[in-house]
């Protein structure tokens, strides 16, 4: 789902089938290079979409963009990469409800 916080109201609801594409599948040098390098990358999400719905989004409230934050760029990067690697091990296995992230480390 996406949604505008400014300017004209409007939802946007894409359905379909995604998958992630973690940093060890073949496919992440193809599509890595599409996004901003940050320590913390770890998977893309791709998806089919199979339909798309919009609505109003009259209720949605305005909200104003203040910045990015720095605190998982700096946090990665005081951890390195064996640091990151070994955290996502221990706490980055199954997702909330219980399937396989696919994060272990080679």
């Amino acid at each position: 789902m996406f949604c505008s916080f400014t300017e004209k109201p409007l939802i946007l609801r894409l359905y379909g089938h995604g998958r992630a594409v973690n940093r060890r599948d073949a496919e992440w040098d193809e599509y890595a290079p599409l996004f901003p390098e940050s320590v913390g990358n770890r998977n893309i999400i791709l998806m089919d979409v199979e339909s798309v719905q919009t609505s109003c989004g009259f209720a949605a409230p305005f909200y104003e963009y203040a910045g990015e934050r720095p605190l998982l760029t700096e946090w990665a990067k005081n951890r390195g990469a064996d640091g990151l690697a070994k955290y996502w091990a221990e706490k980055n296995q199954v997702s909330i409800d219980g399937l396989p992230t696919r994060l272990l480390t080679d």
